[in-house]
C-alpha cells in the first residue's frame, strides 16, 4: 500500500524526508545506548541463542522471545499465554514477510531508514496490531512531514481505518487550508458526494475566491458525469454564491449546460441570497501603537473576508509604541518600543493559542523607533533609539537557544527606518539618523554578517514603512522632512533600482504594513494634521490603492504582523455566527 497517488512533495512547512532521516540518526548518535542493548543487537544480527521462530507466508524469522516480550505486550501475550513456555514456532497472519522483516528490525536496531513513503501504510498496520505503540507514533510522524496535495486525502481516508483522531485532524485541516491545490490533483476524484459537501461546506475553506468551489464542483461531477449529474444541485447548494463576482456568474456559471438539465440547479443559483464569508486563512494583527495622546496596547484584527475589525486586546500587555512585531512559531512577539516614560528593551511574546502574555529575553540595547523582521526563523531587531542616540547596532534572537546575539553593525544610524526580507536577505530603508531624515538603504547577508549599501530610494523617508510583494521591496510613505508622503516606490534587486509605483490614497507616516490575500494592507499612522484609523490595500495587477474598513482605534506609531495556521484562527475574527444573523437581517429587510 502506497503513502501517495501521484509525485510526492513535502510541504514547505514540514521538514523533508531527507531531514526527518537526519534529524533521526542525530537523535540516535547522541543516544547513550544501554549496555544490554547492544547485547541484544549482537544476539539479533548474528541470529545465536534464538529461541523461537516467526512464520509468515511462506518466511521463517528466528526471533528472542525476551527481546520481543519486551517489545510488545502482543509478543508477550502471544509467548506467555498462547501455548507451552517449551514451543518454538509461532504463525502470524495480517503482515506481509517484508513488513515484518523491517518491524523485527526496528525492535532490535531502530534504524534511521525504516520508512519510505510506499510503506508507511503498511508499517502503521501491522505496528497497530503488533501493539509497537511508539513505531505507530513515529510512523504517524512520518506521515504527517510528508502530507501534500497530492496525498492528504488518501491520508485522510487512511486515518479512519486506523482510527487515529490525530491525523485526521490534522489531514482535514490540511484538506481545507489547501482546497484549491487539491481540487485538482487525482485523489480528490475519490471523494464520495457527502464528503465533499461536508468540506465545502466549512467556514474554515480555504480558497481565494468563491468561484474555485463551484468550479472544483463541476470537475468533481464531470469527472464521472452519467453517475454524478444527480449530485450537483445538491453540492451547488454549499457553494456561496452571493460571494461570486456578477461576471463570473454570467459568463461561467448561468452558460453551464449543467444548470439547465436539473430543476433544482436553476432554482440554487436563482434565488441568491447573501452568505456569510468563511474564514480567512490569514489574519492581519494592529498592535499598540500611539493614541489619543498616550501609548496603547489594543489590538485589532483584520478580518479580510467580512472586511472588518475586531478587538482582541489583552489587558495583561502594557502599552507600546514605536515598536516592532512579528509572527514566529504560533506566537506574537513585541520587541522594543516606547511608554512615554521608558525606551525598552524588552521582548514580550503573546501566545496565540492560549491567548498569554510571556517575557522573553531582552535585547543588548533599548530600542525606540525599531526595525523587526524574521528571517530563517530568526527575530533581527535593527537601529532605534536607545533614548539618547540614534543607533547603528544590530542584534538577533534565535528560539533555539533563547538568546540574543549581536551582529555586524549597520553602515548608517537609523530610527525610524523599516526593514523586509526577501531571498535569504534583509532590506533596510530610510530613516532618521538625528540631524537628517535618509534617503539611503543597505542589505544584510546573514552568510557573511555583512552590511551592504544599496542604491539609494527615490526621496528621504522616515516613518516609512517597507514589505516585501512578489519579489519586490516596497517602500510606503513616510515623512522626508517636511510633509508626511503618500509616494510609493518598489525596490527591483536583479537592477538595484528603485521604481515608482501608485501613489497611496492618504498621506501617511508611522502606520502599519503587511501582505494579506496577495495585496499590500496599511493601517493608521500620522497625516501630517491627526492620528488616523483608516486602512487602503494595493493590487500590483490594476496598480491601484482601495479603502478598506477603518479600524476602530485611530492610532501611529503601531506595527502590524500576519497570522496564519492556527487551529483556533476563529478567535481571531468575526464569529460567523453574528454574520449569519446579519445577513438574515438584511435579507429579511431587502424582502419587505
Amino acid at each position: 500500500m502506497s503513502l501517495v497517488t501521484g509525485v510526492l512533495e513535502p510541504t514547505l512547512t514540514i521538514e523533508t524526508q531527507t531531514d526527518f532521516y537526519v534529524s533521526l540518526k542525530m537523535s540516535r548518535q547522541t543516544q547513550v545506548i544501554p549496555k544490554h542493548t547492544r547485547v541484544y543487537e549482537e544476539l539479533w544480527h548474528k541470529k545465536i541463542f534464538c529461541d523461537a521462530v516467526l512464520k509468515v507466508e511462506d518466511v521463517e524469522f528466528p526471533v528472542h522471545k525476551i527481546i520481543l516480550c519486551g517489545a510488545s505486550d502482543f509478543f508477550r501475550a502471544m509467548f506467555v499465554n498462547w501455548g507451552n513456555h517449551s514451543e518454538k514456532n509461532f504463525q502470524l497472519g495480517g503482515v506481509s514477510a517484508e513488513i515484518l522483516s523491517l518491524l523485527l528490525e526496528w525492535i532490535c536496531n531502530k534504524p534511521a531508514g525504516l520508512l519510505s513513503t510506499d510503506n508507511v501504510q503498511d508499517v502503521i498496520l501491522a505496528a497497530d496490531m503488533l501493539l509497537l505503540e511508539d513505531l505507530v507514533e513515529l510512523s504517524f510522524d512520518f506521515m504527517l512531514s510528508h502530507m501534500s496535495a497530492e496525498n492528504c486525502i488518501g491520508i485522510w481516508k487512511f486515518s479512519a481505518v486506523v482510527v487515529s483522531t490525530r491525523i485526521r485532524d490534522a489531514a482535514r485541516r490540511f484538506i481545507l487550508h489547501n482546497f484549491e491545490q487539491l481540487s485538482v490533483c487525482e485523489e480528490f476524484y475519490d471523494l464520495t458526494a457527502q464528503e465533499l459537501l461536508d468540506f465545502i461546506g466549512e467556514d474554515q475553506l480555504n480558497i481565494k475566491n468563491e468561484s474555485d468551489v463551484y468550479q472544483a464542483v463541476v470537475r468533481w461531477v464531470n469527472h464521472d458525469h452519467p453517475r454524478r449529474r444527480g449530485e450537483f444541485s445538491q453540492l451547488l447548494a454549499k457553494v456561496r454564491f452571493s460571494q461570486i463576482s456578477e461576471d463570473f456568474l454570467q459568463h461561467h456559471i448561468f452558460t453551464n449546460p449543467m444548470m439547465y438539465t436539473d430543476f433544482e440547479c436553476v432554482n440554487t443559483v436563482a434565488r441568491i441570497t447573501p452568505a456569510r464569508p468563511r474564514l480567512p486563512a490569514a489574519i492581519l494583527l494592529a498592535i499598540g501603537g500611539w493614541s489619543g495622546g498616550d501609548p496603547t496596547n489594543c489590538i485589532e484584527a483584520y478580518d479580510y473576508n467580512a472586511d472588518c475589525w475586531i478587538n482582541v486586546t489583552n489587558n495583561e500587555e502594557r502599552p507600546r509604541a514605536y515598536h516592532g512585531s512579528v509572527f514566529l512559531n504560533g506566537s506574537v512577539y513585541c520587541v522594543g518600543g516606547f511608554d512615554r516614560i521608558e525606551h525598552f528593551n524588552s521582548m514580550r511574546r503573546l501566545d496565540l493559542a492560549t491567548r498569554t502574555w510571556h517575557e522573553m529575553p531582552p535585547m543588548y540595547s533599548r530600542r525606540c523607533y525599531i526595525s523587526v523582521v524574521v528571517l530563517n526563523g530568526c527575530i533581527y531587531a535593527m537601529g532605534g533609539y536607545n533614548g539618547t542616540r540614534r543607533q547603528n547596532t544590530a542584534e538577533v534572537y534565535n528560539p533555539q537557544t533563547n538568546q540574543w546575539s549581536l551582529i555586524a553593525p549597520m553602515n548608517e544610524q537609523r530610527s525610524d527606518a523599516s526593514c523586509a526580507t526577501l531571498n535569504g536577505k534583509i532590506y533596510i530603508c530610510g530613516g532618521f539618523n538625528g540631524t537628517e531624515v535618509l534617503q539611503t538603504a543597505e542589505c544584510y547577508d546573514p552568510q557573511t554578517n555583512e552590511w551592504t549599501m544599496i542604491t539609494p530610494m527615490t526621496v528621504r523617508r522616515s516613518g516609512v514603512a517597507a514589505v516585501t510583494y512578489h519579489n519586490r521591496i516596497y517602500a510606503v510613505g513616510g515623512f522626508d522632512g517636511v510633509e508626511r508622503l503618500r509616494s510609493v516606490e518598489c525596490y527591483n534587486t536583479r537592477t538595484n533600482s528603485w521604481q515608482p509605483v501608485a501613489s497611496m490614497i492618504t498621506t501617511r507616516s508611522n502606520f502599519g504594513i503587511e501582505v494579506l490575500n496577495d495585496r499590500i494592507f496599511v493601517a493608521g499612522g500620522y497625516n501630517g494634521f491627526t492620528t488616523t484609523y483608516n486602512a487602503e490595500s494595493y493590487d500590483r495587477l490594476t496598480d491601484t490603492w482601495s479603502d478598506v474598513c477603518d479600524m476602530d482605534v485611530f492610532r501611529s506609531a503601531l506595527n502590524c504582523c500576519v497570522i496564519y495556521g492556527l487551529t483556533n484562527m476563529a478567535d481571531y475574527t468575526i464569529p460567523r455566527d453574528a454574520l449569519t444573523a446579519f445577513v438574515s437581517y438584511d435579507t429579511d429587510e431587502e424582502s419587505t
